[in-house]
């Protein structure tokens, strides 16, 4: 199965905690329950400090795309700076989480997986003008353009678009006038190495 997503096929959803609104690009079921997600990618921009939302048995990836950065303190922790942009940072969602602003609002990227039903990986593809790649499949395999245009099995996607694939065997990826890609790889527990 292959999907093609856009803009107009996100959701904007409050914040578990009520501090703000996240742009749902998209989210896969539990597969024994309802209440619950399997994975979920998501956009936000985040407008002041303090806490983060709390997702116990979640697996979080972060990864700055605009702005300063954040400060992130998990669980009183020293503080683990994001200032980088395409930088993926995993930590869980269980830990109480303070963000501190670093220079203004920030827009983040984020991967939430279910830890005990699955593993999910993260990686930025930056192609330059000409350029293709291979990338290897996963059990469901997902990707976003960030900047540019490319081409996904011969599937163009701009800038916002996503394609979503299951079960795919390798991936070739090619941008004639450059791109950088978020490449979600997720794989069900019982296969996962």
């Amino acid at each position: 199965m292959m999907r093609r997503l856009g803009p107009a096929d996100y959701r904007d959803m409050p914040w578990k905690n009520g501090g703000g609104v996240t742009r749902e690009l998209l989210k896969l079921p539990h597969p024994s329950d309802p209440a619950r997600f399997l994975a979920r990618l998501s956009i936000a921009t985040v407008g002041e400090s303090g806490p983060f939302s709390l997702f116990p048995g979640i697996e979080r990836t972060l990864m700055l795309l605009d702005g300063a950065g954040m400060a992130l303190t998990l669980g009183g922790a020293r503080e683990v700076v994001l200032d980088r942009r395409y930088q993926p940072f995993v930590f869980p969602g269980e830990a109480e989480t303070h963000c501190r602003l670093l220079g203004g609002p920030v827009r983040d990227f984020n991967l939430m997986v279910d830890r005990a039903q699955a593993e999910g990986s993260l990686e930025v593809v930056h192609l330059a003008p000409g350029e293709t790649r291979t990338l290897a499949g996963a059990a469901t395999v997902v990707l976003h353009v960030l900047e540019g245009r490319a081409a996904v099995a011969g599937t163009p996607l701009a800038a916002e678009e996503m394609l979503w694939l299951e079960a795919p065997g390798s991936l070739a990826l090619r941008s004639d006038e450059g791109a950088v890609l978020a490449a979600i790889l997720l794989s069900p527990r019982s296969l996962a190495p």
